[in-house]
């Protein structure tokens, strides 16, 4: 496939076995890559492309092999453990580990402890799998290559494992054949890039700018207010606190020498990076939208106009829509020099964080008219991000000190407690999910939401933020196991921000008879009173 790494494949070779570049008639072309010791490999024409290892989204109720979802070039990759799914022992991940993305009717990708080569061997060389003894479930094999010496090569077969830990996902082949066709298409597109500027938009004062896509690390909503810092330079606002760490907030219009409006809703703060682990927020008044710009709509500002004061910060303008729309392209180095960044670390040393914002998020949902966007709050588990629809929540509350108990129930239920003269059953969200139980602490908070008829409350880590997301970046989840399937239903993929929301069904949160359970439950009058 043209998507190989040719650096993934310069590994020495198994013995007796050569890399070429053209198959011939009576030869077949593999993979070849490493687990537990043991030398494996993949017909090369299922092999889509080799990457290193990237981040991944943990996916709860998914298969045991599931390592979690990862973005490839907007695309949501399913990542499993090739390992796991030959009952081989887990091992840590390191620099040589890799990601084998493979057409499994849909791209799925293998995580290997080493790839070593791509081969051509001879069909005859190819021993049936009942032929020989295995390490690993023979289910899975299709064939040997021996290499004169004693030394094996066994050859995996790719449906097989699909369908055996997938078996939902399986089921799409047939839909796969034009998924792969068009995925073939957005391959041929992704080459394109490497002739493009990408950037994200914004506007500030009425006017578009941009940054470039790769200093933006992500994109969160403005707070009420930001923590002010004593002393601190003119363009900085002060600091938030960006999931467990301190993060300074520079106004951009303070930095364009323009009024600073207090902070609103739609306002944004665009997380850019200044180098290494160096990063600070910019507020801007929107955010737009993610450009491709092709090079030559690209010009460098004018050396006249670079001489004249802050238009120094403009590095070079896109031409779009035939000259009517131009975007100024800011540099970040020149907005946030050495002098800058160290008055902002001499500012921030020693500086406690503080809680910004009281009460919950607001939901002002009184404007219906969403058009291509959906709303959604935003609340963490384990550090990976959910969403629910915005019109099942009823409201989001703090977890109180105590909770009434309920014995002979289930072991999500955390207790009872009294919501203004309603009994609100409380269910802890990460243990329903098959997550780890965690300490309670103060970002915790209970979202209300009505499941099966009964006003239901679930902990979550912390309520991140209500977000509107176009319908564009909207897509169908991986069906990767039943319950997985019809609890996490789409997945909103924000490559420009870095982040993966998993879009949970409220209503799929409890089992019919489990809410009726609690029905029962709260219903009694003992508790009622309480």
């Amino acid at each position: 496939m043209s998507d190989l790494d040719e650096r993934e494949t310069s590994a020495p070779e198994p013995d007796g076995l050569s890399v070429v570049e053209a198959d011939d008639a009576g030869s077949a072309d593999y993979v070849t890559f490493d687990m537990d010791g043991e030398r494996y490999a993949f017909p090369m024409d299922r092999v889509q492309e080799i990457i290193r290892m990237p981040d991944l989204v943990r996916v709860p109720l998914g298969p045991a092999s599931l390592e979690g979802l990862a973005n490839l070039r907007g695309r949501v990759l399913p990542v499993v453990s090739l390992r796991s799914c030959c009952a081989l022992a887990d091992a840590e991940h390191d620099e040589t580990t890799r990601v084998i993305v493979v057409d499994g009717g849909v791209p799925l990708g293998f995580v290997v402890d080493r790839v070593a080569s791509v081969v051509s061997v001879d069909r005859e060389a190819v021993e049936p799998a009942d032929t020989v003894q295995a390490t690993v479930n023979s289910d899975i094999l299709v064939g040997v290559i021996k290499s004169g010496g004693e030394e094996m090569t066994t050859i995996l077969d790719v449906d097989r494992l699909v369908g055996t830990q997938f078996a939902l996902l399986a089921r799409h082949r047939g839909a796969g054949d034009s998924r792969t066709a068009a995925t073939a298409a957005d391959e041929g597109a992704s080459d394109d890039l490497a002739d493009t500027l990408e950037l994200v938009s914004f506007t500030v004062d009425g006017q578009e700018y941009a940054l470039p896509i790769d200093r933006v690390q992500e994109i969160v909503q403005a707070p009420e207010e930001v923590s002010r810092i004593p002393n601190a330079g003119r363009n900085v606002l002060g600091v938030m606190d960006l999931r467990g760490r301190l993060l300074p907030v520079l106004s951009m219009r303070r930095v364009f020498g323009l009024e600073v409006t207090p902070l609103e809703p739609r306002n944004r703060i665009v997380v850019v990076s200044l180098g290494g682990e160096s990063v600070v927020g910019v507020v801007m008044d929107t955010v737009r939208e993610v450009l491709r710009v092709p090079h030559d709509l690209v010009a460098a500002l004018p050396d006249v106009v670079g001489t004249a004061g802050r238009a120094t910060e403009v590095e070079s303008v896109c031409r779009l829509d035939d000259g009517k729309r131009l975007v100024s392209v800011l540099s970040i180095d020149r907005m946030f020099d050495s002098a800058t960044q160290a008055e902002l670390a001499a500012h921030l040393d020693g500086f406690e964080a503080e809680e910004t914002t009281e009460g919950e998020p607001q939901m002002d949902i009184a404007d219906d008219g969403r058009g291509d966007e959906e709303l959604f709050v935003v609340f963490r588990l384990d550090e990976e991000e959910y969403a629910v629809d915005v019109d099942a929540v009823q409201e989001i509350i703090r977890v109180p000190e105590s909770l009434i108990r309920v014995p002979k129930t289930y072991e999500f239920v955390e207790g009872l407690v009294n919501l203004r003269g309603t009994v609100l059953p409380v269910v802890d969200l990460r243990t329903r999910l098959g997550l780890e139980r965690s300490e309670r602490d103060d970002r915790q908070r209970i979202v209300v939401l009505i499941i099966g008829g009964v006003r239901t409350g679930f902990v979550v880590d912390s309520v991140a933020e209500v977000a509107r997301v176009a319908k564009s970046v909207l897509e169908p989840a991986p069906e990767l196991s039943a319950e997985q399937a019809s609890l996490v239903t789409r997945v909103a993929n924000l490559p420009e921000q870095q982040r993966m929301l998993m879009l949970v069904q409220a209503d799929q949160l409890l089992a019919a008879e489990q809410a009726q359970a609690l029905s029962k439950v709260t219903s009694k009058p003992a508790l009622a009173a309480a």
